[in-house]
């Protein structure tokens, strides 16, 4: 699939900003045999007195500005064209969970990619025992690592409900676990913590998703929406795996991947400082245009 890419990240204070740091993880990656990006650009309005482009621990493409001078409201925009390719149905190969510790130990490197990045706690994602509970019953040594990944995923699917405004983005893995209720972010957080209790190294995918309108309704523009899903290690001949809990599917080609972490605070598509006080208002739309 081809697609055009168009995102608007708004941010109107109440007072001005007298001065602002910020850092963006908002363009698509380019990943062999997975998707391509085509080309991307990202605007900033107030233009920033400093911007520089690095790629981050994750090899993400990652730009930071920084603003001095007073501004009433931040506006971002990013524009890209993606070539998402479709995934091949493969067999398991994915060892059971008692051998997942033997492969997890020959894999020596510890490069971006490496399933001991994704095994332990993370900044947004402590040890919780009550999620840990609910994972000891896919606990059977003689369930492989994708046949567990897939179960976990269709019951965090099955017990939680999608409600926008039951949670925010600083909502813990522990509080959404309670109420059973929340978006992607937290669907997604406790099904790493899940897996990682079991010794299945889990990561968090920031991205895309095209949403496709109900049956003779118009696509609405500014409709489509960043998501989050799953990323799991599955063993040294089947690697990595991307599920999506909210919607209880495998990543395909209507997800496109912006950045790969341990957690939520790995990819947050914008993170800084500024100085300010009073409240602000948020605005973001996001298309996701097929082209073929």
């Amino acid at each position: 699939m081809l697609y055009d890419l168009s995102l608007h990240m708004g941010y109107l204070y109440d007072v001005p900003a007298s001065g602002a740091r910020h850092i963006l993880r908002l363009l698509p990656l380019s990943l062999p045999e997975r998707q391509r990006l085509i080309a991307g650009s990202l605007t900033i309005s107030p233009q920033p007195e400093e911007r520089a482009s690095f790629f981050d621990f994750f090899l993400h493409p990652t730009t930071s500005i920084l603003l001095r001078s007073a501004h009433e409201k931040l506006d971002i925009r990013m524009q890209a064209r993606v070539q998402v390719e479709s995934q091949p149905v493969t067999a398991d190969f994915s060892p059971i969970l008692k051998k997942l510790p033997e492969e997890i130990a020959d894999y020596w490197s510890l490069d971006a990619s490496s399933p001991h990045h994704f095994l332990g706690n993370s900044p947004r994602l402590p040890e919780t025992p009550e999620i840990s509970d609910y994972a000891r019953q896919w606990a059977s040594t003689d369930l492989t690592a994708m046949q567990i990944a897939h179960a976990i995923c269709s019951q965090v699917h099955k017990d939680f409900v999608y409600d926008a405004k039951a949670t925010t983005v600083d909502t813990t893995p522990k509080e959404a676990f309670r109420i059973k209720r929340g978006v992607c972010q937290d669907f997604v957080h406790v099904m790493i913590i899940a897996l990682r209790s079991l010794g299945i190294p889990a990561g968090y995918v920031s991205g895309f998703l095209r949403t496709i309108p109900p049956p003779g309704k118009a696509r609405l523009e500014g409709a489509d929406a960043m998501h989050a899903w799953v990323r799991i290690w599955c063993g040294e001949m089947a690697g990595w795996i991307e599920l999506d809990p909210t919607n209880n599917i495998p990543a395909g080609t209507d997800h496109i991947v912006v950045a790969y972490g341990r957690d939520y605070s790995d990819v947050a598509p914008v993170i800084g400082i500024l100085k300010s006080y009073g409240n602000h208002k948020t605005i973001q739309a996001v298309d996701v245009i097929p082209l073929k």
